[in-house]
């Protein structure tokens, strides 16, 4: 799969879906797990945080209320516009690239964005978010999966295709564990015929 590809389509559904995304409720099943985030980053007196694939900046501005100093990154223009909109410091950028913020953070949340990086980069995508991370520092990643998958989706409403990659539970682990230590691993039964998987993780 084409590296290049995949990205400029992703940019081009995530811009067509922003305006809708951002008057879409969050599921309660997706507040529970930023709580469960939030319960570790404060118990460790964490300070700074990137959200990577912000979308609307719903979560950044979660973390902002908590009191947390907060960068959103999303491959979409009109995403970040919508952060910015709600006063988040934000910058058009993808995974790849994240060193290009010059900045360090105590700790990163990355919900359902990863999920968009196909198999071969992801190991490139994780030392990249490694590098930005602090000392000890804490890494969310939630992704849809459960079986492993590589694929294109093209949904009901815009033509656009998505491209997803899920893993099985021991592959997920397998490859989150070459890059960081990881604290927690769970996998919800959330419907839609998938799971997610819920892992928190630290710098080693």
């Amino acid at each position: 799969m084409d590296t290049n590809i995949v990205k400029l389509n992703l940019k081009e559904f995530y811009n067509q879906e922003a305006e809708l995304r951002n008057i879409s409720e969050k599921q309660e099943w997706k507040k529970s797990q930023r709580d469960q985030f939030l319960s570790y980053v404060k118990s460790e007196n964490k300070n700074s945080l990137l959200e990577i694939g912000a979308g609307t900046g719903n979560d950044s501005q979660f973390f902002m209320n908590w009191g947390l100093s907060v960068i959103a990154i999303d491959l979409s223009s009109k995403m970040i516009r919508l952060c910015k909109e709600k006063g988040i410091e934000a910058y058009e950028l993808d995974f790849y690239n994240i060193s290009n913020l010059n900045k360090k953070f105590d700790c990163i949340w990355s919900m359902n964005s990863l999920l968009h990086v196909p198999k071969t980069d992801l190991p490139k995508v994780l030392n990249e978010i490694n590098s930005v991370l602090n000392e000890k520092g804490l890494f969310y990643m939630g992704v849809y999966g459960g079986e492993d998958s590589e694929r294109e989706f093209v949904n009901e409403v815009a033509n656009t295709p998505r491209f997803f990659s899920s893993y099985s539970e021991g592959k997920l682990k397998e490859v989150l564990s070459e890059v960081f230590d990881i604290i927690e691993f769970e996998q919800i039964d959330v419907g839609r015929n998938m799971d997610f998987q819920a892992v928190i993780m630290r710098k080693k």
